[in-house]
C-alpha cells in the first residue's frame, strides 16, 4: 500500500506540475515577457513546487533529512539526469548570460547554502531568510536585464489561451503537487523504514527525481518547441530556486537541523561538482552548446553518484 501511495505521490506530481507550468508559460506570454525570463523566473519557480511542498512537508513532520536532500538531490537530478536526458534529445545552446549571469549566481547559492550547513549542520531562521532575499535579488535583476533585451516574436500556442483555462490549470496543478507530495513523502518514510535504509538516501534518489519529474518534462517539451531560451533557463533558475524559496522558506518556517553527517561530508558536495562541471561542459567540449556526448557524461557521472549513495 505504501508504494502504490508512492507511485500516487510521483503521478500526480507528474501531473500538478505539467499543468502549473502550462498555465505559468500562458500567463507570462500574455503579459509579454521574454522566454528567457519565464525560464529563468516564473517555469523555474512552477517547477519547484513539488520540492518546497515536499521539503515543507517533511520539515513539519520531522524529517528534516528529507527536507534537506529533497532539494540537494533535486538539483543535482537537474543537471545530471534532467539536462543530460535533453542534452541526448536534442542540442542546447548557451548564451552569454549563462557564463556571464546565470552559472555565477547559480555557484553563489550553492556555496552559500554549503557554508551555513558545514558550519553547524543546521539552517537557522536568519540563514533561510538570507537565502530568500538573495532569490529575491536575483528575480529583480533577471527582470531588470530583460529590459534590455529584443522581445520573442516567436508565436506560441499558449498565448491564446483563455484566462478561464489558465485559472483551471492552475487549481488542478496546485491541487495535484499538494496531494503528491503529501503522499509522495508519507510512502518514502515508510518505505525507508521497511527496507534499513536512511530517509536520507530515500530522498537524496528516488524523491529527488520524483520532485525533477517537471523539470524533465518542461525542459525535454521546450527542446522539442525548439525554445531554446526556456530549456536551460529553467533548469538553472529551478536549482537557484531551490535552495533560495525551497529551502528558505522552509527554514524561515521552521530551521532544518540535519542528522545525518553524509548529507554535508558527501551529497552536498556532489551538487557543488554537478554545478562546476557545467561551466566546461558548456565552453570546452563544444564551445557555446550541449549535445548528445555531454549528456551522456551528465547521466553517466549521476549513475556513479545514485551507485554511491546506495552502496554506502
Amino acid at each position: 500500500m505504501d508504494v502504490v501511495l508512492m507511485l500516487l505521490g510521483f503521478a500526480l506530481l507528474v501531473v500538478g506540475g505539467d499543468f502549473l507550468v502550462r498555465a505559468s508559460v500562458a500567463l507570462s506570454l500574455k503579459l509579454n515577457i521574454s522566454k528567457m525570463v519565464i525560464g529563468l523566473t516564473v517555469v523555474s519557480f512552477a517547477t519547484s513546487l513539488p520540492e518546497l511542498l515536499v521539503s515543507l512537508n517533511a520539515a513539519l513532520n520531522g524529517s528534516p533529512s528529507i527536507a534537506i536532500n529533497n532539494v540537494v538531490g533535486s538539483n543535482i537530478a537537474n543537471i545530471g539526469l534532467v539536462l543530460g536526458i535533453t542534452a541526448l534529445i536534442g542540442t542546447i545552446y548557451v548564451d552569454k548570460t549563462f557564463y556571464k549571469f546565470n552559472w555565477p549566481v547559480l555557484m553563489l547559492f550553492s556555496m552559500l547554502f554549503y557554508y551555513f550547513l558545514s558550519n553547524d549542520n543546521k539552517l537557522s531562521t536568519l540563514e533561510g531568510a538570507i537565502l530568500f532575499i538573495g532569490l529575491i535579488v536575483f528575480v529583480i535583476s533577471v527582470l531588470r536585464k530583460s529590459s534590455d533585451t529584443e522581445p520573442d516574436d516567436s508565436i506560441d500556442e499558449l498565448t491564446v489561451v483563455s484566462n478561464f483555462k489558465i485559472g483551471v490549470w492552475l487549481l488542478i496543478g496546485g491541487a495535484a503537487l499538494y496531494f503528491g507530495s503529501d503522499w509522495l513523502v508519507k510512502g518514502a518514510i515508510v518505505i525507508a523504514k521497511e527496507i534499513g535504509v536512511s530517509e536520507a538516501v530515500i530522498s537524496v534518489s528516488i524523491i529527488a527525481v520524483g520532485t525533477s519529474v517537471p523539470e524533465l518534462a518542461a525542459s525535454v517539451m521546450a527542446v522539442v518547441r525548439n525554445e531554446k531560451a526556456i530549456s536551460l533557463g529553467n533548469l538553472i533558475g529551478s536549482n537557484i530556486f531551490n535552495i533560495g524559496s525551497v529551502l528558505g522558506l522552509t527554514a524561515m518556517i521552521k530551521p532544518i537541523i540535519v542528522e545525518d553527517p553524509l548529507i554535508v561530508s558527501r551529497d552536498l558536495i556532489w551538487m557543488l561538482v554537478f554545478a562546476a562541471i557545467l561551466l566546461p561542459l558548456a565552453f570546452i567540449l563544444k564551445r557555446h552548446e550541449l549535445k548528445k556526448t555531454e549528456g551522456f557524461v551528465l547521466v553517466f557521472i549521476y549513475g556513479i553518484f545514485i551507485y554511491m549513495v546506495f552502496m554506502s
